[in-house]
């Protein structure tokens, strides 16, 4: 099996931007930890984050046969491209938030992408990376198309 994990828009500011927010964990960090579970588990694991939408699609349309766990940063809340590059590629993917997304600016409330993932896990901070990661090993010979949140 192998995964992708996508990173959007500032996600790269992880542990120097609004700590009482997003943790002090950096992306680095987060990945490595992704990393060393994969290699456990015997996943191919590739990460990729970008602060430019179409990278990001372009990214999406070409992994097209793997698992996706994606926090689309603030391109959540409006990129219908990124929804229709999810699509079109046919990919099963976890959407993830650090944060919870629900409780905070009501501009932050609408994913649209949340209702085309499998599963969408928000508010567990780097947690929630590992537990889609987990879900995707743990489910490895099984394709679900039930589709839940967990928060």
């Amino acid at each position: 099996m192998k995964v992708i994990v996508i990173n959007g828009p500032n996600l790269n500011m992880l542990g120097k931007r609004e700590k009482s927010i997003y943790g002090v964990d950096s992306l680095e960090s987060i990945n490595l930890g992704l990393k060393k579970i994969a290699e456990e588990s015997k996943v191919e694991i590739e990460f990729f984050q970008s602060n430019h939408e179409g990278e990001i699609i372009d990214k999406i349309q070409s992994s097209k046969g793997k698992k996706m766990i994606i926090n689309p940063g603030a391109f959540t809340h409006y990129s219908i491209a990124i929804r229709d590059a999810i699509l079109a590629a046919e990919i099963e993917a976890i959407e993830v938030h650090i944060s919870n997304i629900y409780s905070r600016e009501s501009f932050r409330h609408s994913s649209v992408i949340s209702d085309i993932c499998i599963g969408n896990i928000v508010g567990l901070g780097k947690k929630g990376y590992e537990l889609a990661l987990k879900y995707f090993i743990d489910n490895q010979k099984n394709s679900l198309g039930n589709r839940g949140v967990f928060t």
